[in-house]
């Protein structure tokens, strides 16, 4: 099995670290700076949870899509607003039975593919307004997969795995095949957890319950999950933001597992770690809203939910974003 990692950000050089330590063949593809900084550390470069560091050697590293070739498993591991830019150059990296695995937070362009809704087939504009992800990348080649790791990628260029084990994945049309099982079993061997999920997009919403309210709160406090999850206002914010999505995802089909208070508790135990939102304000790189937050306002505009104090923390959250693009240029 060839891997392709396409984004070698903190969960990219997660994954391609265990893999390689697992014995499989894999490809980083980044751009030239990044890939740069890996070669000077003489490899990927992490750190345990138990603050041991271990190294590992791709089998190849290029910004060049072309360049790497046909592999079996190509991972997207790139922030959600970045793939609509790379979505052209992944041709070369896909033969016929090639497969791409989306690690994406928040909603995924694919949403309503492959899903029995009346809404089937809608393109979300929020994480493809231009239909690019949908021309580019075959449905029938999507497996989706649940990111639940926390990491951070340092400025020297290491990673620090923070915690997190899981990677559940599953089909969009909700079928259990065997590159699923192959997938599932991949992350195993790599040391993770995982398994084949029969209705991913109920993983998916249990994950971005937490995206949606967290990570744009925490970008604009500067605050910890932790931090935020302890803060009674908060907490309470938390609390409505999570409810207003689940009346989203309920109306289109969605079941949930755990309750939004074991949701939120959940989120409190990771500790005092910064949420990827609030690490690309820090960083000065733009803020992931597009997936995360404005996705869920279409969604409650499609369904007919009410969605207030998402579409008010998000109108905070994207003048931000813009104060920080307008001094970066």
């Amino acid at each position: 099995m060839r891997i392709a990692i396409v984004g070698a950000g903190a969960l990219g050089s997660l994954l391609g670290h265990a893999f390689a330590r697992a014995g499989r063949r894999v490809t980083l593809i980044d751009r030239p700076e990044r890939l740069a900084a890996i070669a000077a550390a003489g490899g990927l470069v992490v750190e345990d949870p138990e603050g041991r560091c271990t190294l590992a050697v791709p089998e190849q590293s290029t910004p060049s899509p072309a360049a790497a070739g046909i592999h079996d498993v190509v991972f997207l591991a790139t922030k959600a607003h970045d793939l609509p830019a790379i979505a052209r150059s992944l041709a070369p990296l896909l033969g016929p039975e090639s497969c791409c695995v989306t690690v994406q937070n928040g909603i995924p362009w694919w949403y309503f593919q492959g899903l029995d809704h009346r809404l089937a087939g809608t393109r979300l504009a929020s994480v493809d307004p231009d239909g690019v992800l949908e021309a580019h990348v075959d449905a029938a080649r999507v497996v989706g997969c649940i990111a639940y790791p926390a990491a951070i990628l340092r400025a020297d260029g290491t990673v620090k795995h923070v915690e997190g084990h899981r990677f559940p994945v599953g089909e969009p049309d909700g079928r259990e095949r065997a590159r699923t099982r192959a997938l599932a079993q991949l992350f195993v061997d790599a040391g993770f957890r995982s398994r084949v999920l029969p209705d991913i997009r109920s993983e998916i919403w249990l994950k971005a319950l937490g995206a949606l309210s967290i990570n744009p709160i925490s970008a604009l406090t500067r605050a910890t999950m932790a931090d935020i999850c302890t803060f009674p206002p908060t907490r309470a914010l938390v609390a409505e933001m999570m409810q207003e999505a689940r009346a989203v995802a309920e109306a289109l089909g969605v079941s949930f597992r755990h309750s939004i208070e074991e949701r939120i508790e959940g989120a409190r135990m990771v500790g005092r770690h910064k949420t990827s939102m609030l690490q690309d304000v820090e960083s000065g790189r733009p803020m992931e809203l597009g997936a995360l937050v404005l996705a869920i306002l279409e969604l409650a505009a499609l369904t007919g939910c009410r969605a207030d104090a998402i579409r008010h923390v998000h109108a905070c959250a994207a003048l931000l974003d813009a104060q920080l693009a307008a001094a970066t240029r």
